[in-house]
C-alpha cells in the first residue's frame, strides 16, 4: 500500500529588510517533526524597491495562489489593516496585524506579538517589579507589547516614541481598553524613564542594520530591568549597555520564538514544541554568529 502523501502548507513573510530572518527555518522545521511539508516564502519589500503601497496587490495575489497564511512585520503589521476581511479580538484592541490566517477565500489577522513577548518576560524575569514602565516604540510590535504588558499586571506604561502623536494615540487607546490610569505618554525619553522600574525597547535602533542606542546610556540603572525587542543581533547594544550598568535584561529572542509559535498553531492547527523550537532559534543564531 502506498503511504499517504504529507500534507502540504505554503505561507510567508511580508516585509522589508528580511533576508535573514529565521522564521522560514523555525516553521519549515517544526512542520516536517509532524508529516507537514510546510513552503515559508520570504517576500521581501526591500528587494523589490517597493513599500507598504503595493499591499493591496500582494494580498491579492495571496489569494489567487492559495497561500495558508502569512507572518507580516516592518513596516506592514497596521498598513494591512484595512486589506483584511476579519480581525481578531487580539488584532483589533492592538491595532496591529502580525499573522494573517486564509481559509475559504477569507484573509483573517491575528496578533501573536504580544502573547510571544509576555511568555517569554515571565520565563526570564519572574517576580519583576511592573509598578512603572516605560516603552520605547509605539509601531506595531510596541502596540503589541503595550496591551499584553497591561494584561501581564504592569500598573502604570509610559509610552515614548519620536512621533509624539504615534505616542499619544497608542496612549489613548490603552486607556480606552484598560483604563484612564493605566497608561501616558511622554515625548522626552529622559521623563519617561523618571521612576521606571522597568523598559521595554520596541524600535528598529540596535538592529544589524539600525545600529546603535536608542536612549542616552546614562539613563540606565540598577533599579531597571530592560527588555528587548530587537534579536539581529541578540545581544544587542542597549543590552550590553544595561548589563554593564547593573539591569537585569531580556533579550529579543523568546519573544521572535513565541510570535512563531502562535503562528504555526494558526497556520497548521498542530501544536508545536516549544523547547524544540526555541533549542533550534537559538542553534542558528549561533550559528550565524560563528559565520
Amino acid at each position: 500500500m502506498t503511504p499517504a502523501a504529507p500534507r502540504k502548507a505554503l505561507v510567508g513573510l511580508i516585509g522589508a529588510g528580511i533576508q535573514r530572518s529565521l522564521t522560514p527555518a523555525m516553521h519549515e522545521q517544526e512542520a516536517a517533526q509532524h508529516g507537514l511539508r510546510l513552503h515559508y516564502q520570504l517576500i521581501d519589500l526591500d528587494r523589490s524597491g517597493v513599500g507598504a503601497e503595493v499591499l493591496p496587490t500582494l494580498m491579492q495575489a495571496v489569494r489567487v495562489m492559495g497561500f495558508d497564511g502569512l507572518n507580516i512585520t516592518y513596516p506592514c503589521k497596521q498598513a494591512v489593516i484595512p486589506l483584511l476581511d476579519e480581525l481578531s479580538d487580539e488584532a483589533r484592541t492592538m491595532g496591529a496585524v502580525n499573522t494573517v490566517v486564509c481559509r475559504d477565500g477569507r484573509l483573517i489577522g491575528h496578533n501573536t506579538d504580544g502573547a510571544g513577548w509576555v511568555e517569554a518576560f515571565q520565563r526570564r524575569l519572574p517576580g519583576a517589579d511592573l509598578s512603572r514602565v516605560a516603552l520605547l516604540g509605539a509601531g506595531g510590535a510596541g502596540a503589541a507589547i503595550a496591551h499584553a504588558a497591561l494584561r501581564m499586571g504592569v500598573r502604570h506604561l509610559v509610552v515614548n516614541d519620536r512621533d509624539a502623536a504615534k505616542a499619544e494615540e497608542l496612549a489613548a487607546a490603552l486607556q480606552a481598553a484598560h483604563g484612564t490610569d493605566r497608561a501616558s505618554a511622554q515625548a522626552d525619553v529622559a521623563l519617561a524613564l523618571q521612576g521606571a522600574t522597568g523598559l521595554i525597547h520596541a524600535t528598529p535602533t540596535g538592529m544589524d542594520k539600525l545600529p546603535g542606542l536608542p536612549l542616552p546610556e546614562d539613563l540606565l540603572h540598577p533599579g531597571l530591568w530592560v527588555a528587548d525587542v530587537v534579536y539581529f543581533p541578540l545581544d544587542t547594544a542597549l543590552l550590553k549597555a544595561a548589563r554593564a550598568r547593573g539591569c537585569a535584561t531580556v533579550d529579543g529572542g523568546g519573544m521572535a520564538v513565541g510570535q512563531a509559535l502562535g503562528a504555526f498553531r494558526l497556520f497548521t492547527g498542530l501544536q508545536p514544541d516549544a523547547q524544540r523550537v526555541e533549542a533550534h532559534f537559538r542553534q542558528m543564531l549561533a550559528q550565524r554568529a560563528d559565520a
